[in-house]
């Protein structure tokens, strides 16, 4: 059974104070503990060392914990500080207060005036006795001239007489030796009668003797006080020297106030010798009491403090476990007061709390799924997906959204929309139209934009929708696009095709009985006609016949536009193919070629005659623009963009350009600053280069004439090769 720490206490105090009080006792001498002194002086001593013992083995211990920043050390520390001042400081002062008390108290004893006083009490008593005894002697020395002058046979009668006249206890007549001649004594009791010392006898001799002796007997009173006697001794002549002994009693209250004066006294003079050792023995019982109380009391402040910041400590090491994400911890709750209802509450809090983190770990693990989700959906899209948050900075953008706009969205997530423009040059009209768009309430909006991106043109199919909360609240917006460069690109050339290959069909009909018919006409009429008329004739004739010979050419250009042959993709040596080509133009065409390729170039999976006709129509491009010599330049080489390896391929001239305006519709059938142009050579080169996957541009960079970019993709001929 556990003993409460208030009872404890309390007995702890009482077994202290027990010995405390005997101490005290027998410092004041007033028991029979005074013998036990020193013994009870030991177990004190012994009792505060042990004490002090207690109380160093608890300081180290919290001087160890507030060293290891152990938790509750500072609070126990604190409240230990503030508990001994406020008891040291009220001992401290009523200790001193107290010994000065105690030392002027013992001096205030022995002043001089009670010196005097106890003086001149034991001289007063000396006098009264001297008085009655010089009395007394004097009424003997009448009661042995008396018994001088009665006859020796009556002198034990007159004896008696003497005794009862003069109120003598005892009359003796004694010889000059000391035997006893006669003897008279009032108490039947008494057998043999009070002799005087044999010196007392020579100091009669002259004068006589009177002294205070003590009566013989048993003469003890009530209070156990010895009575005193007055021993009368005088010289009396008879017929021999005789000596008169009286012996007379003392009043009973004269001799109790002998004796109180006489203890008193005695009792004062051992006082003032033992002066100094009383001082010493009430300061060192002060000292004692003070210790062992301060030292008990410093004990049961460390049992209580430790008690109390128990709790504390505990709630403080489950904070700290709450703090590292333990929320299943629980404390035991040692007490049923304020304390423990602090430690229950804390229980409580750290369980509604595990709850809570359950629960938002649930949440979390539900949103993760469905952002897994959502993300696998949106990485599988081929629509790119672009996310604002309610600042309109970017949030979130899938792969397909990079790949289309061609950005590295870690590099812009989290800044300002209009940071995607200035990290891409090409999508700021992109930018701006999407800000166009969130400035205005509707929720919904989809737009056809156009970007230019530096490799040719992209067209965006974009949506735009906000997003709003529960409430109502907007909280970003999202924006979904589609590259439809190439449905449009297709819708475009298939539209093209088809208005070629009606243009073929319609005019390639009656070209030929028109070409026949003009010659007929020059054969049928030639003859007929004088030499003026011949001339025109065969002029008119010649010029329907080229002029049919250019249309076939035309309608030729435009069954080849309509038709689209399928690739035969086989390895291509790039340099090798661009020799063939340039060996077909020696200087007496009117062209110079320049060759520069990269001596790494790899090896493609293309069409090596679509190649070819690419090659052709842009040499011949150059021819029909510039005036001879034309000077061209044709390289090659591998760079690499957005991941991925392109061979780069560029054919540049001197000729007059294009204009910027035209950069972009050069590409489209029937566009072209020839006069003799049909407007298709561009836009099967730009046929062919896409049918391989690549691209080309003009450089808007180039102004010493006109420079085509070409890239095709590496990765996808290897490809392509591998599955061959």
């Amino acid at each position: 059974m556990k003993i409460p720490l208030s009872l404890g206490l309390v007995a702890l105090f009482a077994i202290i104070l027990v010995p405390l009080h005997l101490m005290s006792s027998a410092t004041q001498a007033a028991s029979e503990l005074n013998r036990w002194y020193s013994w009870l002086l030991l177990i004190n001593v012994v009792g505060s060392l042990l004490l002090l013992g207690l109380v160093a083995a608890n300081l180290w211990w919290l001087v160890r914990q507030f060293r290891r920043r152990a938790a509750g050390s500072r609070l126990a520390l604190r409240m230990m500080l503030l508990f001994v001042f406020l008891a040291l400081t009220p001992a401290t002062i009523v200790f001193y207060y107290s010994f000065q008390f105690l030392h002027r108290s013992i001096d205030s004893w022995f002043d001089v005036e009670i010196d005097r006083a106890m003086d001149s009490s034991l001289e007063l008593s000396k006098a009264a006795l001297a008085q009655r005894m010089r009395t007394l002697l004097e009424r003997t020395r009448h009661l042995g001239e008396a018994l001088a002058q009665v006859p020796e046979e009556v002198r034990i009668i007159e004896l008696d007489r003497l005794r009862a006249r003069s109120d003598a206890a005892e009359l003796t007549l004694l010889t000059r030796q000391g035997r006893i001649v006669a003897v008279s004594s009032g108490s039947a009791d008494l057998i043999l009668p009070s002799l005087p010392d044999i010196s007392l006898l020579t100091l009669a001799r002259d004068f006589g003797y009177v002294g205070l002796d003590p009566a013989p007997g048993p003469v003890a009173d009530r209070k156990a006080t010895s009575l005193l006697q007055i021993r009368v001794l005088v010289p009396v002549d008879l017929d021999a020297p005789y000596f008169l002994q009286a012996l007379y009693p003392l009043p009973a209250r004269l001799n109790e106030l002998a004796h109180t004066v006489e203890q008193a006294y005695a009792h004062y003079q051992q006082m003032v010798y033992l002066r100094r050792s009383l001082k010493f023995s009430f300061s060192l019982t002060l000292a004692l009491i003070l210790s062992l109380s301060m030292l008990a009391a410093i004990w049961a402040a460390f049992l209580s403090i430790r008690r109390i910041v128990a709790p504390v400590k505990m709630l403080v090491q489950g904070t700290r476990a709450v703090a590292q994400g333990n929320l299943d911890k629980r404390l035991p709750i040692l007490q049923k007061d304020d304390m423990g209802f602090l430690v229950s509450s804390f229980n409580t809090m750290t369980a509604h709390l595990a709850r809570a983190r359950d629960e938002a770990e649930r949440s979390r693990r539900e949103v993760e799924d469905q952002r897994a989700y959502l993300e696998t959906v949106l990485g599988h899209l081929s629509s790119g997906v672009l996310t604002l948050n309610e600042q309109t900075r970017l949030n979130t953008a899938n792969q397909a959204a990079q790949k289309i706009l061609g950005i590295d969205f870690q590099t812009v997530r989290g800044q300002p929309l209009r940071a995607l423009g200035e990290a891409n040059p090409a999508l700021k009209d992109l930018v701006r139209r999407i800000r166009d768009h969130l400035l205005e309430r509707d929720g919904v909006w989809q737009e056809e934009i156009h970007l230019d991106t530096g490799h040719g043109q992209k067209v965006l199919l974009c949506r735009g929708s906000c997003l709003l909360g529960a409430d109502g609240r907007r909280l970003g917006a999202v924006l979904v696009f589609d590259d439809i460069t190439a449905l449009v690109q297709a819708q475009k050339h298939a539209a093209w095709s088809e208005m070629a290959r009606r243009l073929a069909h319609e005019i390639k009909n009656p070209l030929t009985p028109i070409q026949l018919a003009a010659e007929r006409l020059q054969h049928k009429l030639g003859p007929q006609v004088d030499e003026r008329g011949g001339q025109v004739l065969e002029r008119s004739t010649r010029t329907i016949v080229q002029q049919v010979e250019a249309l076939k050419d035309m309608v030729n250009a435009f069954s080849e536009y309509a038709r689209l042959p399928k690739l035969k993709r086989q390895p291509v040596d790039l340099g090798i193919l661009i020799d063939e080509v340039v060996t077909l133009y020696p200087p007496t065409s009117g062209v110079e070629i320049d060759v520069d390729l990269s001596p790494e170039l790899p090896v493609l999976q293309a069409d090596p005659l679509r190649l070819r006709q690419v090659l052709h129509n842009l040499i011949k491009n150059a021819l029909e623009a510039g005036q001879p010599p034309v000077h061209v330049e044709i390289g090659a080489r591998v760079t690499e963009s957005q991941g991925q390896p392109w061979l780069e391929w560029w054919v540049s001239d001197n000729g007059p350009g294009i204009a910027p305006q035209r950069a972009q519709q050069i590409f489209d059938p029937y566009v072209t600053t020839k006069s003799k142009g049909t407007g298709l050579g561009l836009a099967i080169v730009r046929k062919i280069i896409e049918e391989h996957g690549g691209s080309i541009q003009l450089d808007p960079a180039w102004r010493q004439g006109a420079r085509f970019i070409i890239r095709l993709p590496i990765a996808t001929a290897n490809q392509e090769h591998s599955h061959a």
